[in-house]
């Protein structure tokens, strides 16, 4: 028998003495080893990347349907980018600068197109319009929101869009505008108690807690006639509603809709307060609609566009919604309709008060500029349409800070047929193809913040409205922001703007409520700013910022509030009558 050398002598020594369990064992352990250190390869020495890259190449080979876009240039990002402290729509910024107008971001089993061209956005929103669905977001808001009009199909959108769109019309809004005034009084009423308790000290609050009650009490009011009186008390339906708001903000950042299997509904807490929160928010809806269908004066709408809403008890869109005549919404699609304009329309207008109180805080001369208007058209009053329409400074300023923090930062939509979306500035000139089911975000932040549709993105400055920007790198395809287009609008808008500034959206699925959301958000700004002073209590970093279905603070908004040097104790015009409501 041959000699073995040593060393090999040696290692067969010691296999030998292994029981052939442990042999077993090592066996059926070393793949997972493998696969652990590939991981780590795949990773660059970040365990998590590599497993998300290796869970990538696999679900994208076996279980992802071919939606096309194989020519759209692939961010290089890394799951490690997404779970840092900063909102995910800072990391798309990062991307789009590297990668461009139109890239791909791809995680897990998941591709995205990640869109911040106008030309594209434009492509998507206007001019092929109906090949593209809202995808991800109805799926998430589906069991909120049921088949109002941002989850809905596109048969049920047109139906349910010639229905609601004349409830939004001049003599409505009227009574609205004098309806947020008296609404924004009780904030002012509230700011002055604290005051007074502090021997009128300067008193720090939290105006995005306060601005989010204003706005739920808007809401409850202007949508269905119901007063939640949520700035001066809380109840189990003002308890049930934020409930459902942070649950839908759950389900739009979560990654896995574990909500959708009946037994993890069950059993996980939040699936089941979420439940009952529902279970309050219906039984409250049902009865509202219950009692406006019992009260019905069924009328056309023309008829009921023309009624003297200064007079009417209940002035609100159910009420229309149930007295036009040719309405048969059941009680289920009123339901959804509502739900809708209460999420919708509640978190979305707060947030933009917040963010503007934010900068003009930091803005001493937009704030001069901005008392000096308000003073000289309204003084210490309510302001009307007509005064809101004579205060351009104040619209201005709040489409900046939309355009600043866009609220949503992100667009979902999903491509109903194959396309073709163009390339956009410094894209591939024959466009890039997509497949029947793409999913794409429009990134809203990305577009207003972009170098090559603004000077200086990132300064708040509601001057740039009135100026004219233009890119000569985009050729004919992109006009630019140019302000006699949009002259006569009430916010500078996307028409103005060619699809750069898109702060409600744009072309047919756009939000109906704009409108009504810069009367709010115009005479809450106005009435507070003419009242009293408002100075950040605490650094922008220790503000933060998280992202949801809105861009909020991560820390509140903690401001010190005085009351303005000068500022009349209280002509109170709004305050005569008292809020209309069930």
């Amino acid at each position: 028998m041959q000699l073995l050398p040593p060393a090999r002598r040696r290692a067969a020594v010691a296999a030998a003495a292994v029981p052939p369990e442990l042999l077993g064992v090592a066996a059926f352990f070393a793949p997972g080893a493998a696969i652990l250190a590939y991981a780590l390869v795949k990773g660059k020495g970040n365990l998590k990347d590599g497993l998300s890259r290796l869970l990538t190449d696999f679900s994208q080979g076996y279980f992802q349907p071919d939606v096309g876009g194989k020519t759209i240039p692939v961010a290089e990002g890394e799951l490690s980018d997404l779970a840092g402290d900063e909102p995910l729509f800072k990391a798309l910024y990062k991307w789009f600068i590297e990668s461009g107008g139109v890239y791909k971001l791809v995680f897990g089993p998941k591709a995205f197109v990640v869109v911040s061209d106008p030309v594209v956005v434009r492509h998507i929103l206007k001019e092929n319009a109906f090949n593209y669905d809202k995808g991800v977001l109805a799926e998430i808001l589906e069991p909120i929101m049921g088949k109002g009009l941002i989850p809905a199909d596109l048969d049920t959108w047109r139906v349910r869009r010639r229905a609601v769109v004349p409830a939004f019309h001049k003599q409505y809004y009227d009574a609205m505008c004098s309806m947020f005034g008296r609404c924004t009084e009780r904030t002012i009423d509230k700011l002055e108690a604290l005051l007074q308790q502090s021997g009128g000290s300067p008193v720090t609050v939290n105006m995005e807690t306060e601005f989010l009650n204003l706005g739920l009490d808007i809401i409850g009011l202007g949508v269905f006639n119901y007063d939640f009186g949520s700035i001066t008390s809380e109840s189990p339906v003002i308890k049930a509603v934020y409930g459902v708001l942070k649950e839908a903000e759950h389900r739009s950042t979560f990654y896995i809709p574990y909500w959708n299997v009946p037994l993890l509904r069950a059993i996980v807490p939040r699936q089941r307060a979420f439940a009952a929160d529902m279970a309050v928010i219906d039984a409250t809806l049902d009865g509202l609609i219950t009692n406006a269908k019992e009260t019905r004066s069924e009328d056309d709408f023309e008829a009921l566009q023309a009624r003297d809403y200064s007079q009417v008890k209940d002035p609100s869109l159910l009420r229309f919604l149930v007295d036009m005549r040719g309405e048969d919404a059941t009680n289920k699609q009123l339901r959804d309709d509502l739900m809708t304009m209460l999420i919708a329309g509640h978190e979305t207008t707060a947030a933009v008060l917040t963010w503007a109180l934010f900068s003009v805080a930091q803005s001493p001369e937009v704030e001069a500029r901005l008392l000096g208007e308000i003073d000289s058209v309204v003084g210490d009053r309510a302001p009307g349409i007509d005064d809101i329409k004579a205060m351009p400074y104040l619209r201005a300023t709040l489409a900046e800070s939309l355009r600043m923090y866009p609220q949503p930062p992100l667009l979902i939509r999903r491509s109903l047929e194959p396309d073709t979306l163009p390339a956009g500035l410094g894209g591939d000139p024959k466009g890039y193809p997509i497949g029947k089911g793409a999913d794409l975000f429009i990134s809203v932040w990305n577009l207003h913040r972009s170098p090559h549709l603004w000077k200086d993105p990132d300064t708040f400055r509601p001057e740039r409205f009135e100026e004219v920007f233009t890119n000569p790198a985009y050729g004919d395809t992109w006009a630019g922001y140019q302000p006699e287009a949009g002259r006569g609008a009430l916010y500078p808008n996307e028409v103005a703007s060619d699809f750069a500034f898109i702060p409600f959206g744009g072309g047919a699925r756009k939000c109906i409520g704009d409108q009504f959301a810069l009367f709010e958000a115009t005479v809450a700004f106005a009435m507070l700013l003419r009242r009293f002073t408002f100075r950040l209590a605490a650094t922008p970093q220790e503000i933060g910022m998280a992202t949801g279905a809105t861009i909020h603070t991560a820390n509140g908004m903690m401001v010190s509030v005085a009351r303005r040097q000068g500022a009349p104790a209280g002509a109170r015009e709004a305050a005569e009558r008292p809020v209309a409501a069930v």
